[in-house]
């Protein structure tokens, strides 16, 4: 997609790290956003973890995937964001026609952490589900502006 509003159906969130990859998806109408599973960072060139997220898009037939994009406070990309982009385009291919977009996700990783503290989950415990965490905030912050704009057209 290279414009306009986003298809309505499930889409997959995705927050790329230098280790873990979380995967989050969302409800057929597009409204809640919720965790799914957590990968491991593969970046040899068998790409496990592109192929793990190509069978996630055809398990829950995802109409779209959203990748988190790493920008700094300032809003510039520095090498996490190209990283991000470069891991989003290495999956473009693999799910076409399936749309790949990217999100804004400054501060996700710190109010998933907060989050899950609140909830009463030690910090030990927040290594193995915080990624998937910080996908489904960068999901729902995706949801919520597509929401935006189909509600204004």
């Amino acid at each position: 997609m290279t414009g306009g509003t986003p298809p309505t159906g499930v889409w997959l969130g995705v927050d790329v790290g230098a280790v873990r990859v979380g995967v989050a998806r969302c409800d057929p109408s597009g409204i809640l956003a919720f965790p799914v599973t957590t990968l491991r960072f593969d970046p040899s060139e068998r790409r496990t973890d592109l192929a793990e997220l190509e069978a996630l898009v055809m398990e829950h037939q995802a109409v779209g995937v959203v990748i988190g994009l790493p920008r700094t406070l300032a809003g510039r990309e520095g090498p996490a964001a190209a990283a991000a982009r470069a891991f989003g385009e290495a999956l473009r291919p693999l799910i076409a026609p399936v749309d790949v977009q990217y999100q804004d996700e400054r501060m996700t990783t710190v109010l998933a952490q907060r989050n899950l503290s609140s909830s009463g989950v030690r910090a030990r415990a927040q290594r193995a589900v915080v990624d998937q965490a910080a996908a489904v905030e960068i999901l729902q912050a995706f949801l919520a502006s597509s929401h935006r704009t189909r509600t204004a057209e």
